[in-house]
């Protein structure tokens, strides 16, 4: 295929760009899913907590650090027989989904244990002397409590994903990633390669300021 023109090169970007969106999207609903849940058990199970089962939470803290702590160009590649098991195949956007939430979850139960431990004692204190339970705790003060942290760690995480989701174009994970190694760096194509990375440098940017600005809204009306 001829890409001297930007005409043949535009198609090929918003293509590119529409399966960037989509395995990211899916990927930060896997990791909101999963890595909420893990980062309040890991806050609530320490020492003292509203759970206190010290145990159960070294053995989940054991299992973050242990996931935050594999580079994900080798979590791509070792997650290959999980990733065909579950889609099917190792090629293209659902694929590189598994790895990307695989990758994102560690991260983001870490922000959300970090965003809960902001909050003052003292209110959950309160809870549980008024006979309050683990569940009342959760749901009445740390998630209200730590909802705009806990927005812009979900902001952080996305902008992350997008960084991986680039990244998974090394195994053929589709995307921009896909099209700047195959079009861009494989046939040195330069004006593929500076396409790819202004989008990926506006879709950054549009997240971040997003994000931001809903934090921003939120801290206002509280």
């Amino acid at each position: 295929m001829n890409l001297d023109a930007w005409t043949d090169i535009v198609p090929l970007v918003l293509n590119g760009t529409a399966q960037t969106l989509y395995m990211v999207a899916l990927a930060a609903l896997v990791t909101l899913v999963i890595g909420l849940p893990l980062g309040v058990l890991l806050f609530v199970t320490r020492s003292h907590g509203a759970l206190d089962a010290p145990r159960l939470g070294a053995v989940l803290g054991a299992i973050v650090n242990v996931g935050r702590s594999v580079p994900f160009v080798v979590l791509l590649i070792a997650l290959i027989p999980l990733t065909r098991a579950i889609v099917g195949t190792t090629l293209g956007s659902s694929a590189a989904v598994v790895p990307l939430s695989i990758g994102a979850i560690p991260f983001f139960a870490r922000v959300v244990e970090a965003a809960l431990d902001e909050i003052d004692r003292g209110r959950v204190e309160a809870v549980v002397a008024m006979g309050g339970t683990a569940r009342h705790v959760i749901q009445k003060v740390l998630l209200p409590e730590a909802f705009p942290s806990l927005l812009a760690g979900l902001t952080l995480t996305v902008v992350m994903l997008i960084g991986f989701s680039s990244m998974a174009g090394v195994v053929g994970g589709g995307g921009l990633g896909d099209l700047a190694i195959r079009y861009g760096y494989q046939r040195f194509n330069n004006q593929v390669m500076a396409a790819t990375v202004v989008v990926l440098v506006v879709l950054v940017q549009a997240v971040q300021m997003t994000g931001d600005w809903l934090v921003r809204s939120l801290a206002h009306r509280r």
